[in-house]
């Protein structure tokens, strides 16, 4: 068998008593993991669950979390990570869509389902099964079953569902095991990234399936974290540009002990000349990879030799796993030639979740089509370009811009266009811009009240500004990003921010 469940129950026998989770006053070993989540699994049964029935999780990071994602999984279920920063609209969005047997939520998030015609349950009640006797269940995982429904920001105005099965997601990760071997059994790794996203969810199962000492963050803030790395001896980490830079500018960090650290691995952005040299002078090569929920996480390797003489590099393509730039017709184009990045390996997703449609633009003839632009030198070296699909990455989490785009329509008062891009940002890296075009006045902080009644936090612009002309359109009637990108190219510096 080759399921998430056959790699708990193997560790839980070879290394009972390892740390598996590990937040900080609340840890569990892989026994404890283990017939915790079967106990779990036992009380979602006898909630009524059949295999493939979805159940939905609104939370904060927790070991709680973690434990219940594993239980469902061992009953059969499909786990639906909810975001935990969605207002009440969007996950109303979301249960429509996946139609769940029941949601989990913490105290601070249930209060959101209350209009939502969905049946919920308190986060706490899995604290209810963590000690007992051993459950047994009849239902045994099997290796094509689904496991997961990651929601994911696109060039759509609603997030797409990514289905993953338990023969994707060990795929994935066997496969990296035999590609880079810095990390395995007994190897200390932090997750910055919140379980509700394709990163930290990814995160847990490839390094549990592994059998790592998993250590988590309820949010991530520098100091923590980097104090963290110190005491706790990580091994390995992975996280966005911004991610790397706001550590490295701490005062702390030049004297900090880093040298337990085999595997940083970068995503989302360039990693910079600047930002490679500032860790390489602790020690620590900075990889970037490339690769995106579809894919399974990561879909290239970065050695490190690579790594130390082209920082800008995203790595290539795997032992298992192929990357190729296309043309339109999908034919391979030259070395050095942009076109798009198409992937193939064996963490590809399955499908976009009740959407055969989205699914068949972006599966062909076994290939990924990821809707990125990239180039690849003659040592088939991938550097990103662009986004062909219109996404801002903040933080590290995907918004997709039509989405906000949608959400401002919806605000009226006089407002004929919208337009949202990415504006620089020092935090964040990025961060929205609503564009307007009106002939009246626009109420700016009545449109980001609107939007936040619609929209999580790190979605609602942090700058707007107003158009008196209409925008530039293409010549099949859309609205035409290049020319206001340039024209907007410095917002941050001129524009005020409006939360």
């Amino acid at each position: 068998m080759q399921t998430i469940t056959d790699a708990i129950h193997w560790w839980a026998r070879v290394s009972p008593d390892t740390i598996a989770l590990d937040f900080g006053d609340d840890r569990a070993t892989y026994r404890e993991y283990h017939d915790w989540s079967e106990r779990i699994a036992g009380l979602l049964i006898e909630t009524g669950l059949s295999a493939g029935d979805r159940v939905g999780i609104c939370a904060g990071n927790s070991l709680q979390y973690c434990v219940l994602i594993l239980g469902i999984i061992r009953a059969g279920g499909i786990v639906v990570p909810l975001n935990m920063r969605y207002t009440s609209h969007e996950l109303g969005e979301l249960v429509e869509d996946t139609s769940p047997h029941l949601v989990f939520a913490d105290g601070e998030r249930i209060g959101k389902f209350g209009g939502i015609d969905v049946r919920t349950e308190r986060l706490g009640k899995v604290n209810e099964r963590r000690h007992g006797e051993r459950a047994q269940l009849e239902h045994r995982p099997h290796p094509d079953d689904k496991v997961v429904i990651i929601s994911t920001s696109g060039s759509t105005a609603k997030p797409k569902g990514v289905v993953f099965s338990h023969r994707t997601m060990t795929g994935y990760v066997a496969t990296h095991a035999l590609e880079d071997r810095s990390l395995g059994n007994g190897s200390r790794v932090i997750i910055p990234a919140p379980l509700s996203t394709s990163a930290g969810f990814v995160q847990l199962t490839h390094y549990t399936v592994l059998g790592c000492s998993l250590h988590f963050l309820s949010v991530f803030e520098p100091r923590s974290f980097l104090r963290t790395l110190v005491e706790k001896k990580i091994n390995g980490f992975g996280a966005v540009p911004v991610f790397f830079e706001a550590i490295s500018k701490l005062p702390e960090f030049e004297d900090a002990d880093l040298s337990s650290i085999t595997l940083a691995t970068c995503g989302g952005a360039p990693v910079t000349q600047a930002l490679q040299d500032t860790w390489m002078k602790k020690g620590i090569v900075v990889r970037q990879i490339y690769g995106q929920t579809e894919c399974g996480g990561n879909g290239t390797v970065m050695p490190e030799h690579l790594a130390r003489k082209q920082p800008q590099k995203c790595g290539m393509g795997g032992l298992f796993n192929e990357i190729a730039i296309v043309d339109e017709d999908g034919n391979r184009v030259p070395p050095n030639t942009v076109g798009q990045i198409v992937m193939r390996g064996p963490g590809n997703m399955l499908e976009y979740w009740n959407n055969p449609e989205e699914t068949a633009k972006t599966i062909k003839e076994g290939w990924l089509y990821s809707g990125d632009l990239g180039t690849m030198d003659e040592d088939g070296l991938l550097t990103f370009v662009d986004r062909m699909k219109d996404l801002i990455i903040s933080g590290g989490l995907n918004i997709s811009a039509a989405e906000v785009e949608r959400a401002v329509l919806t605000f009226g008062n006089g407002i004929e266009e919208c337009m949202v891009i990415a504006a620089t940002d020092e935090k964040f890296g990025e961060t929205p811009l609503a564009i307007v075009h009106t002939r009246g006045e626009v109420d700016v902080p009545a449109l980001i009240a609107h939007c936040n009644e619609r929209l999580a936090d790190y979605k609602v612009p942090r700058f707007v500004a107003i158009e008196r002309e209409p925008m530039p359109r293409t010549a099949t009637g859309k609205l035409s990003k290049p020319a206001m990108r340039e024209k907007y190219r410095n917002a941050s510096q001129h524009l005020k921010r409006v939360r």
